[in-house]
């Protein structure tokens, strides 16, 4: 007997093949009938019996999407569901991205646990309660966090190793600070690599960005490492099966550096596994950057090696405050401002001086992607908490400078300032013309092109990109309709599941994981962003609902239906060569 069956259902099977109607049958955790005998105007012509089945008909069923990009390692401890990937239709993250993860972890050095949240929360943007409360922390090797997790979540997960984690791990406190590990903590750090892989991570991520800072303000601990180093472990991780690369270097925010591309080349060709790093922008008012990051795919592939630029096919939502740490605090000569006590900052940003160099600094080539948040009279008020600021939540900076005679970012310190810097202010994006569009669905085409990087997980209360699915599809339905359904369903299952070669993952077939998602086409979308307190600890975080999706089955077991979750909890941890295989780099 089938466990479950949908009837008359519109299947999108991730392959990119044209839609067709069938009936659709489940039986332990995989696809097991898909007969196509049936049609819209006839029931299905299945044999088999089913304990429970549903007429799906004007529904489409497409495969589980695959997030390549989250920062879920420590939530799901707290939220097995994954929320809300999993309500978009997610059914397998990535997770352990940037060169973070929470393991291993050294047994001997009982405050390493605190020094790892202290830098989630300084780099990732999470909850320090929420990362103390919400946690176990009680496994040392790589191994050991697998196991914390698995028969506990609802979602699948795989997850790379963290540089970071193994530099603290082999150095202790001189991981920071240290640049050259010598033999013999070269040695230590790649023996636990290779212990966590043979446990079944999926390779090794790493940054040298210098957007990221530890909990003291230090550079993060891979920053510190030497290229040889990086070769040494991308060797490593050549030498197991279903393995990856992920690595963040400045340039990934802009333009890449030719120094950059070379390290990633040399990394990618080291282990002879395709390396992807986070995230291309696509901007047509800056036309020459996606040729030039693509630059580093094309000279992977002519020395024999593979790296995937990951893209967002939407603009995320992404709120912003003078008081907290946000972007802003990343853009040249705003760090040291921002980092002030509250009244001192006040004094500062009130000054005019000190406004104008901000500005300079916002406006600078050195700024990067980080220019975007320059337009300051394109702002949009959020939250305010002052009697003077009644009635500006939803309005444009320009609007209201405009109303009282003042520049644009004079008047919106000001604003600010009566709200003692707490008022939430929503940068619109710069990149939202016709142009740019067009240039992403251009760029979208490229074999090394990959869509992803939510970040779900991180910088929660700050941005919201996890329903990127669901907005997605809303768009090439009856938005924009850049790419027809069918190709919209394989950029976010099949592509991405083959790049990290899942098993069984990514299509509707005979005999695969039933990862599946229901949606309704004339509805499909993701809500409005809107801030909820459900962390542990009671911390804020931003969430979306989903809008048309009817059900979520991980591995053939319903964990949602309607946006709300049933409580099973069917996922599995998803373990490098168990459960991936091994993706070349001709791929």
């Amino acid at each position: 007997m089938l466990d479950h069956l949908y009837r008359r259902v519109t299947v999108v099977d991730g392959t990119g093949a044209a839609a067709y109607v069938a009936d659709v049958g489940i039986r332990a955790g995989r696809i097991a009938v898909i007969d196509r005998s049936t049609s819209v105007k006839a029931p299905g012509r299945t044999g088999e019996r089913a304990r429970t089945e549903e007429d799906a008909h004007g529904l489409v069923l497409a495969p589980g999407f695959v997030d390549p990009h989250t920062h879920y390692d420590a939530q799901l401890f707290w939220d097995p569901y994954a929320t809300p990937s999993l309500g978009h239709g997610v059914t397998t993250v990535v997770g352990g991205n940037c060169g973070f993860s929470l393991a291993p972890l050294h047994p001997g050095r009982p405050g390493d646990a605190d020094y790892t949240r202290r830098m989630m929360s300084k780099v990732e943007g999470m909850s320090l309660a929420a990362l103390a409360e919400g946690a176990p922390w009680t496994w040392s090797s790589f191994g050991d966090y697998l196991d914390a997790l698995e028969g506990r979540i609802a979602v699948n997960a795989g997850f790379m190793v963290g540089h970071c984690a193994l530099r603290r791990h082999a150095l202790g406190a001189d991981a920071v600070g240290d640049a050259d590990p010598g033999a013999e903590g070269l040695r230590r750090m790649t023996a636990q690599l290779h212990e966590a892989m043979d446990a079944g991570a999926w390779g090794l991520s790493t940054t040298r960005s210098a957007t990221h800072a530890d909990g003291d303000g230090r550079p993060v601990a891979s920053r510190w490492a030497r290229p040889a180093e990086l070769h040494a472990l991308a060797r490593a991780v050549g030498q197991h099966e279903g393995t990856q690369l992920e690595a963040i270097v400045d340039g990934c925010l802009d333009r890449f550096a030719d120094d950059e591309i070379g390290l990633l080349v040399d990394m990618t060709t080291a282990a002879g596994r395709p390396l992807n790093w986070n995230v291309l922008t696509i901007d047509a008012a800056v036309p020459d950057r996606v040729p030039r990051q693509l630059t580093a795919s094309e000279r992977a592939r002519a020395a024999g090696g593979r790296i995937v630029a990951l893209t967002m096919p939407v603009l995320a939502p992404m709120n912003m405050s003078l008081g907290t740490f946000c972007a802003l605090n990343l853009v040249p000569g705003w760090g040291d401002v921002l980092a002030l006590p509250v009244p001192q900052r006040i004094d500062r940003l009130r000054d005019p001086a000190v406004r104008a160099e901000l500005l300079r600094g916002a406006r600078s080539e050195e700024a990067g992607v980080f220019r975007r948040l320059a337009d300051f009279d394109r702002y949009v008020i959020g939250d305010t908490y002052a009697k003077e600021n009644d009635g500006l939540s939803g309005r444009e900076v320009r609007d209201i400078a405009a109303e009282r005679g003042m520049d644009p970012f004079a008047c919106l310190v000001e604003i600010c300032a009566a709200d003692e810097l707490r008022t939430v202010l929503w940068p619109m994006p710069t990149d939202n013309d016709d142009a740019s569009w067009e240039l992403r669905r251009r760029t979208w085409g490229h074999e090394d092109v990959l869509l992803g990087g939510s970040d779900a997980g991180a910088h929660l209360d700050r941005m919201c990109g996890a329903p990127y699915p669901t907005r997605f599809l809303g768009d090439c339905l009856r938005g924009r309709k850049l790419v027809p359904l069918e190709q919209a369903v394989r950029m976010l299952t099949d592509e991405p599941a083959r790049l990290f070669g899942l098993r069984g993952r990514g299509r509707i077939a005979e005999g695969w994981w039933a990862d599946l998602v229901l949606f309704d086409p004339e509805r499909v979308d993701a809500g409005a962003a809107t801030l909820v307190h459900d962390l542990p600890g009671d911390g804020p975080r931003l969430d979306a609902r989903a809008l048309g999706v009817v059900s979520v089955r991980v591995n053939g077991v319903e964990a949602v239906r309607h946006d709300v979750v049933t409580g099973a909890v069917p996922g599995k941890v998803l373990r490098s060569g168990r459960d991936t295989e091994t993706v070349g780099t001709g791929a």
